[in-house]
């Protein structure tokens, strides 16, 4: 018996938006989940308190102050770098063996494991360049990490911009550097911020990187060159060693708020200046 297209087409969408609607769920669960048990311990001085006894009583305001410490430097050192990378690739050269060289290498650092980006940065940063376990060893080495995947989502940010955008451009008299500054960078906008907010929510969320390189002291860091304990960490030390539970499921539910108000800022601040370009 000879089955309508039409109906193998039905069964494979209902099909796709069953295991969509399971994923869904699943994230629904484990985020439930970790909120319930923790939201109950989040208070104010819970927040704004320095922890004691080890992380069994008091706050995590170092951790708070550590973890935007570590992300922020390290987006602030890699995004740069990878929106020029990724604009040189697509403005300044033609396809040839340099570019896909450069491309090999982005895609192979992006596959690489964060433990191994810690051990460099260990080696390198914290030992060799005598900068210790410090707020500055741990943000390079995390810049390293995501700096493949600001020059990826750049490039074809970039990429994604009509060939006709430009050519207007050039027809109006801009350089070169005119037409990239205000024509593909302005359309490429919004690509690139949802690289450079998913890299940062990567920062934000990484242990082992962090666990080499920024240290997991739980004092207020005072300076670049002082270690420093993040919130991804500090959940990670406080559930791993049975320290307390309940702080650690508190920790880990201000780490799912910070990541979810910071995804939603960035949606929001790209929908307005999407808006505010197409006027």
């Amino acid at each position: 018996m000879r089955v309508s297209p039409a109906i193998i087409q039905r069964i494979a969408v209902v099909f796709m938006w069953a295991l969509a609607a399971i994923t869904f769920a699943v994230l629904v669960f484990i985020l439930a989940y970790v909120l319930l048990h923790g939201l109950p311990h989040v208070t104010w001085s819970f927040l704004t308190q320095s922890p004691a006894n080890m992380g069994r009583a008091g706050g995590i305001f170092p951790m708070i102050l550590g973890t935007f410490l570590v992300s922020g430097l390290s987006v602030l050192v890699a995004a740069p770098v990878g929106v020029a990378t990724a604009i040189y690739l697509t403005e300044y050269t033609h396809e040839g063996r340099m570019t896909a060289v450069i491309r090999f290498g982005a895609d192979c650092l992006a596959g690489v494991p964060s433990i191994i980006f810690g051990l460099f940065g260990f080696v390198f940063f914290a030992i060799t360049l005598r900068m210790g376990l410090s707020v500055l060893s741990g943000s390079l080495t995390l810049a390293l990490m995501v700096l493949p995947t600001i020059i990826r989502t750049s490039e074809e940010a970039i990429r994604a911009v009509p060939d006709t955008y430009r050519q207007v451009s050039y027809g109006l008299g801009s350089t070169r550097w005119q037409m990239v500054l205000y024509v593909v960078l302005r359309s490429a906008i919004p690509g690139i911020s949802t690289g450079i907010v998913l890299s940062l929510g990567r920062c934000i969320s990484e242990t082992a990187a962090v666990m080499l390189t920024a240290g997991s002291a739980l004092r207020l860091p005072r300076s670049l060159f002082d270690s420093s304990r993040t919130l991804a960490l500090h959940f990670y030390i406080l559930s791993r060693e049975g320290i307390s539970m309940a702080n650690a499921y508190a920790t880990a539910s201000v780490l799912i708020i910070a990541i979810l108000a910071l995804n939603l800022l960035a949606y929001w601040l790209m929908r307005k200046f999407v808006a505010k370009v197409g006027r």
